[in-house]
């Protein structure tokens, strides 16, 4: 099968934003950026689900 390959999870920076005054969003953003330039896209997606899976005071 031809064609353009297709591009990894997390190379194309559309992750979660981290929640604003969180400092552990905060981290998770910095390790995403970090492991985005080092071409680990499987710690990439790792980060987003913390992000999106990181607790604000919502109710499940």
């Amino acid at each position: 099968m031809g064609g353009v390959p297709a591009e990894p999870p997390g190379a194309d920076g559309n992750g979660p934003e981290p929640a604003p005054g969180c400092d552990v969003c905060a981290a998770l953003a910095r390790q995403r950026v970090v492991a985005r330039r080092d071409g680990d896209f499987s710690r990439v997606v790792d980060c987003d689900v913390e992000l999106r899976r990181h607790p604000h005071g919502r109710r499940r």
